[in-house]
């Protein structure tokens, strides 16, 4: 929060506020306090957004590699050959 910078709006004295290293983190409000809590909420967000995005890309990028090693049976494999899939 020590990079966040602060503004008020001179058309109704509201807070303005972001984050410029990290984009589209900023928020508004009508206090400063408001805007400080508005700006932490949008930055937390946006952090377990990307947490969860990297846990299930690992999680998927595991389970791929799982089933590459595990074959399919062979009525699996048929029945996919009858549908048209190979």
């Amino acid at each position: 929060m020590e990079h966040a910078r602060y503004e008020i709006l001179s058309d109704d004295n509201s807070f303005y506020s972001e984050i410029h290293e990290c984009p589209g983190v900023y928020a508004s409000a009508d206090t400063l306090e408001e805007c400080r809590k508005e700006l932490e909420e949008v930055l937390e967000d946006g952090y377990y957004s990307v947490y969860i995005k990297i846990f299930l890309y690992l999680l998927l990028t595991e389970l791929k590699s799982k089933l590459k090693k595990k074959p399919l049976p062979n009525a699996a494999i048929r029945s996919n050959q009858a549908k048209g899939f190979g």
